[in-house]
């Protein structure tokens, strides 16, 4: 797949490295040529020279081809405005920006654009953003028996209360980030598109709930 990184700072040039080692075809945008030596001499990806919300530049980088869009510059305002051209104008579908005015945020989501402030953003966060899928650890208690991790939802779960993921899992959610703000999960609660679930589980069963949350709901699945 084509990614598109907008800032070659420490974030972005570790995500990029990591896509690029991954084999997608990765090409990033900073405004200063000096950065892309972050890269370093294995990096086999294209560098493009630019503002990274300007339509020319956008384009030298690929972005229509892209399957994801990330702007991790050091400004708020050039990040969104980055990733809202690569949605709007190049019609990328999964874009994310970083964020350093937490206050923001919320703004920012309601159009579509989802943030990290940048005290959790890291190139583990923006993957997720991009790519979602299985979970993040967050937290792991002392015996090391128990992890809390943000977990992967399929679009199916999204109107189905926090219940019906707690006995598909055999886990319990411990909270929800939605827009930005943390809150306390209770069985009637419904998820809603863009919730992120952060769950309690013994570290073993992990693996096996991810794969229980990466599908629809059982009975989506037999509707189909």
């Amino acid at each position: 797949m084509h990614f598109v990184i907008m800032g070659c700072g420490r974030v972005g040039a570790s995500l990029a490295k990591a896509l690029d080692g991954a084999g997608h075809s990765v090409a990033v945008v900073d405004r200063d040529p000096d950065a892309f030596l972050k890269l370093g001499r294995d990096f086999s990806g294209s560098t493009i020279t630019g503002i990274g919300f300007d339509r020319e530049t956008l384009t030298q980088a690929r972005t229509a081809d892209a399957y994801a869009f990330a702007a991790v510059s050091s400004g708020d305002n050039s990040n969104i405005l980055a990733a809202r051209v690569a949605r709007e104008t190049f019609g990328v579908t999964n874009v994310a920006a970083r964020i350093y005015d937490p206050h923001r945020a919320q703004v920012f989501e309601r159009l579509g654009i989802p943030t990290v402030p940048t005290v959790r953003w890291t190139a583990e966060q923006v993957m997720r953003k991009l790519v979602p899928q299985g979970s993040i650890t967050e937290y792991r208690e002392p015996s090391g028996k128990l992890v809390l991790a943000e977990v992967h939802l399929d679009p199916g779960w999204v109107a189905r209360p926090i219940k019906q993921i707690e006995d598909a899992t055999k886990a319990r959610v411990a909270y929800l980030t939605r827009l930005s703000s943390g809150v306390v999960a209770h069985d009637d609660l419904l998820i809603q598109d863009g919730d992120l679930v952060h769950l309690m589980c013994p570290v073993g069963r992990l693996g096996e709930i991810e794969k229980i949350l990466d599908e629809p709901p059982a009975e989506v699945m037999e509707e189909e």
